[in-house]
């Protein structure tokens, strides 16, 4: 296990988050300001894959904190049709751990032809979207060797919320964020448990990974995880969305995964963990609850008393975790998944 780049850097989460929040505070804050200047109508995000699942707590995050509405980007119109929409009243952000997808760095470039303001977060402050970024807020990650992204996506959530915080002038959300890294180090300690425990489902070929709001975009990443090391067909859903017809894949055994933060969602989330424990479901359960570990075939506890809007930083980590033990167990190599590159180049 401590043998593989992705476990050695699934460990490296805690000081990677300490290192962003004491090295680009600076930079968040002069891009909060120019943001605050512009008064825009939204933000405009475009990013892939796990950036992608970052964007998607952007959504939430600067809709509660800052009343600001994100809009994921399609950057075909861009590219492959050639017809970008007009982004008046925006600002366009890009999020890219390598800074190099053709297709992100074209979203960009359209924004500063339209004299928009361009904001990057990327891992690589050397690439061709931080070129084109007006303000660029660094990761500070390192290189990610294995080609599953864990440091520069929970570094890439950190950056979202230090950014909203400093455009909220919110001085208790900036000072929230300060204990980010000892929470994921918390989480991280629990890695032999999970890891043990995820050879359970050494054999199992589907599951639903499910959540709502924050963690919405939890339930994408961990999906993400899951299919790209340990070739899962993983299926994520929010609460919502999943009562409407993908509950039927439902039966006994089958394996659901549910994210079940303290907070608004928390609720609904329970009557649903509830709903599937009566029809025997296999419950894989993330959460700091006891009544909702205690329903679990399998609990995986995350560390109590952290704000829901902060959730997603550390409810990710059981799931990298659980992931990557999937991958060990099947005789998988963590660090190169099949037909994968690190840096991957779409237009």
């Amino acid at each position: 296990m401590q043998e593989s780049h992705l476990y050695r850097e699934i460990a490296e989460q805690p000081e990677v988050l300490r290192t962003l929040l004491s090295m680009e505070r600076s930079s968040v804050e002069a891009a909060a300001e120019a943001i605050r200047q512009r008064a825009p109508s939204y933000i405009m995000v475009a990013a892939r894959g796990s950036s992608d699942n970052a964007a998607r707590y952007g959504q939430y995050l600067f809709g509660t904190a800052n009343r600001i509405p994100i809009a994921l980007a399609t950057p075909s119109l861009f590219t492959l049709y050639k017809q970008p929409p007009r982004l008046d009243g925006a600002v366009v952000l890009g999020i890219s751990q390598s800074g190099e997808s053709p297709d992100i760095v074209s979203v960009l470039e359209t924004g500063r032809q339209q004299g928009l303001l361009t904001v990057a977060i990327t891992n690589n402050t050397r690439s061709a979207l931080a070129s084109v970024a007006e303000h660029v807020i660094c990761l500070h990650a390192g290189p990610e060797q294995s080609i599953a992204a864990t440091k520069t996506y929970t570094a890439s959530l950190l950056a979202l919320a230090m950014l909203s915080s400093a455009l909220a002038e919110d001085a208790q959300r900036l000072e929230a964020l300060a204990v980010l890294p000892e929470l994921v180090e918390e989480a991280v300690g629990t890695a032999s448990d999970v890891i043990r425990l995820s050879e359970r489902y050494r054999y199992a070929d589907a599951c639903v990974v499910v959540s709502r709001g924050y963690n919405y975009a939890t339930a994408f990443e961990i999906s993400l995880k899951l299919k790209e090391l340990s070739y899962i067909v993983a299926e994520p859903y929010s609460s919502a969305d999943f009562q409407h017809g993908p509950s039927a894949l439902v039966d006994r055994g089958f394996p659901v995964i549910i994210i079940l933060p303290d907070g608004e969602v928390a609720d609904e989330l329970l009557a649903l963990l509830r709903e599937q424990h009566d029809h025997r479901a296999e419950l894989v359960v993330i959460s700091a609850r006891e009544v909702a570990l205690n329903s679990a075939q399998t609990p995986l506890r995350l560390p109590s008393g952290m704000p829901e809007w902060l959730s997603p930083i550390v409810a990710v980590v059981p799931g990298q975790l659980f992931a990557l033990g999937l991958a060990l167990v099947k005789g998988l190599d963590p660090d190169k998944p099949r037909r994968l590159q690190k840096v991957t180049r779409t237009w």
